[in-house]
């Protein structure tokens, strides 16, 4: 069980005016996975882009100040995408600091001085980001209450937040979950996607159907996963590949992206980053016949024949009458 004291962050202002960062430090320390850093929604608080008008929102401030601070180079959107900045979740912690130090009367300079500080101590003490609190605090006691820690001779209350709460908050004002009926209407939608993007001339239909659903339901991964492909057929590989890892980065285990990122490696002739997608897409779903014939073509262009046979063979059992079948058997011959 780790210890909730092992993932604070405490911010201390002393008298002559300047501050120190206090994180723990231990032999198991490890940065957390960064981000899937893309533009359209995951459904996931930690792992998606805020717009700045979505910043101003959930923390109340004007959009004006947040690009003042941004031209200051003091708490700047940390992703480009195009010509638009983003904030991830990191950064939200870091805004949130700063608004809670600045409306506590910590002067300008040091509350500068003490988010750069945190933002260099968050990837030490992100273990698991739900128990993570930041605290600043004067020097004189600090007494806690329910709604979190005052200064007792002057009533001034101090910075005491946790981690989770502000995720609480992103969700609830942000990223509100699909309700039931908008999961129904999503799948409509995907049927409708799945219909149209058969046939090249309703390839533009398709695309708004997907979008729909995923406006719908932001965490519909197989919407997700069509549409990247229908992109791919557009041309759009940079797009198509966002997509295929936002899809994974809302379930891990899903076949159909890593085999389509398996895809895109393996037409620029880079097997070995190929491999392992393909490997990892039969591994999830044996049934994936396309799966087991490009990671057999893989191996046998990698020199690993042997292995490849066991692939070719799956395929051939798989997909007896296909198109390609007859290639697999004069491997196996």
């Amino acid at each position: 069980m780790t210890d909730e004291s092992d993932n604070v962050i405490h911010v201390v202002f002393g008298s002559d005016g300047g501050y120190r960062i206090s994180t723990p430090a231990g032999p198991n320390d490890e940065a957390p996975a960064p981000p899937v850093q893309v533009e359209s929604r995951s459904g996931d608080p930690l792992a998606d882009l805020y717009t700045t008008a979505e910043v101003a929102r959930l923390f109340e401030l004007t959009e004006s100040r947040l690009r003042t601070w941004a031209r200051q180079d003091f708490l700047a959107p940390s992703v480009k995408r195009g010509r638009r900045r983003f904030y991830t979740f990191q950064d939200l912690i870091g805004v949130r600091v700063a608004k809670g130090l600045l409306d506590a009367g910590v002067p300008a300079r040091d509350v500068k001085l003490s988010v750069s500080a945190i933002r260099d101590a968050l990837p030490k003490v992100i273990r698991p980001l739900a128990e993570l609190r930041v605290v600043a605090e004067g020097r004189a006691m600090v007494v806690h209450d329910e709604h979190g820690g005052f200064e007792p001779l002057t009533g001034q209350r101090v910075i005491d937040f946790r981690v989770d709460a502000l995720r609480a908050d992103v969700v609830e004002r942000l990223r509100p979950a699909p309700t039931d009926a908008a999961r129904r209407n999503a799948y409509v939608a995907y049927l409708e996607g799945c219909r149209l993007d058969e046939d090249e001339a309703t390839y533009a239909d398709a695309e708004v159907a997907y979008r729909e659903a995923l406006r719908l339901d932001p965490t519909f991964v197989s919407a997700m996963t069509n549409l990247g492909n229908l992109r791919y057929r557009l041309g759009d590989e940079a797009g198509a590949i966002l997509l295929y890892q936002k899809a994974l980065a809302l379930d891990p285990d899903q076949p159909e992206a890593h085999y389509n990122l398996g895809f895109i490696e393996f037409e620029k002739g880079h097997l070995s980053t190929a491999l392992p997608y393909f490997e990892k897409a039969v591994a999830l779903d044996p049934g994936f016949a396309d799966a087991h014939f490009n990671l057999a073509s893989v191996l046998d262009q990698t020199g690993r024949g042997a292995e490849a046979r066991h692939h070719w063979q799956i395929y051939v059992e798989l997909e007896p009458d296909s198109a390609w079948a007859e290639l697999a058997r004069e491997r196996l011959r």
